[in-house]
């Protein structure tokens, strides 16, 4: 089987690259860093909401271009190279992605043609701080339509106008949806390792919210958004560790030592072909989580976990070695190298460490062995 791109797909990957080359500089990304406060670049989201790209997985009945997940992959991957400052993945592979398996019909009605336009920024709300998520460790309450509780830190928590919240309802963890403009809702902004990504603390005070989704599913329902989500945020992994390994190896055939280019020793010849090893286990393992996303298999769970620890490692790699290619300009804050570590530690955590995904790997691949055992003996 060929997970590979269509040639239709790679010149949708071309397209969006010229286009955020010419729009999305890393110019763009430190003018967001040298000033934190803006959390996130507002003229080069709203052109990325010109283009669509927002509503390229949600269905025309809601505003979107319904082009399908392959393709929303192809413009992850590339607005991962670009370490582009915006939303993105919490409004589109997050926010959208929850309202379309769980929201009623008023629910999408009312925001995906929002989202879709670009015109409405959503987030996930689940952390209360550090440590592995658990019922025993929500603290946020939900009953009678009020929300009361902590969130943070909350990615993009600052820009956004709607939430989808973890707490504990009359029946167990719910899934619900806040207006953070609205009433009961104080915000204020957090400083995380990528600033160019902003993140904020929210503070619901008998806020009103509605469920989202059955009562007491919650768990179940935020594990397969965030396989979902997963699989494109691997992708977005993915096209930054491409653009690391790209920068070392440029660096490294330009810059001499002892009268040879750096890239001629063996100790950065091996560190960067382990790189380049890390990135192609991860493009092959995102491929896979792309091609189970695109065809609803029932092996995505299985994908998507195994796309989250590969993508992790990469970029967590490239990224690094990136700053050890470039020597003693490599962590300096005018370098543009730290942009791709700061980006890499992110995306790490956003939807739960790699340590909590390798756990869930091993869950599903020994439910896949024991399920595939108990149809051999029945046969």
């Amino acid at each position: 089987m060929d997970f590979d791109y269509t040639d239709e797909h790679k010149a949708l990957k071309d397209e969006a690259r010229r286009f955020l080359a010419d729009v999305a500089p890393l110019s763009v990304a430190r003018g967001v860093l040298d000033d934190p406060e803006r959390g996130h670049d507002e003229q080069l989201w709203r052109r990325i909401g010109e283009q669509g790209w927002c509503g390229a997985a949600i269905p025309e009945a809601y505003g979107g271009l319904e082009f399908g997940y392959v393709e929303l992959c192809a413009l992850a991957e590339e607005l991962g190279r670009a370490v582009a400052p915006v939303p993105f993945a919490s409004s589109v592979y997050l926010f959208a992605e929850a309202l379309l398996l769980a929201g009623s019909e008023q629910q999408k009605s009312d925001l995906l043609p929002q989202v879709a336009a670009g015109s409405t920024i959503g987030t996930l709300a689940v952390s209360e701080g550090p440590g592995v998520l658990a019922p025993g460790r929500i603290a946020t309450r939900f009953s009678g339509g009020r929300l009361d509780g902590t969130k943070l830190p909350v990615t993009d928590g600052m820009a956004a106008g709607h939430a989808v919240v973890l707490a504990i309802g009359d029946e167990g963890p719910q899934l619900v949806l806040a207006d953070l403009t609205g009433s009961g809702v104080t915000r204020e902004a957090v400083s995380t390792i990528d600033p160019t990504r902003g993140a904020a603390r929210i503070v619901f005070d008998g806020a009103p919210a509605e469920p989202l989704g059955a009562a007491g599913d919650g768990l179940a329902l935020l594990s397969r958004i965030q396989d979902r989500a997963a699989v494109l945020i691997a992708f977005e992994q993915l096209g930054g560790a491409d653009r690391a390994l790209e920068m070392a190896r440029d660096y490294a055939l330009e810059r001499y030592a002892f009268g040879r280019p750096i890239g001629s020793y063996q100790a950065i010849k091996h560190k960067l072909a382990d790189v380049y090893i890390r990135n192609e286990v991860a493009r092959a393992n995102a491929y896979y989580g792309a091609w189970a996303l695109s065809s609803g298999d029932a092996e995505l769970p299985l994908a998507a976990a195994a796309a989250r620890v590969s993508a992790c490692t990469a970029y967590g790699l490239a990224s690094k070695e990136n700053i050890q290619t470039h020597g003693g300009i490599g962590f300096t804050w005018e370098a543009d190298c730290h942009f791709f570590y700061r980006r890499a530690r992110h995306l790490g955590l956003v939807i739960g460490s790699p340590r909590e995904w390798k756990r869930q790997l091993a869950d599903r691949l020994e439910a896949k062995a024991a399920l595939e055992d108990a149809e051999r003996m029945r046969a």
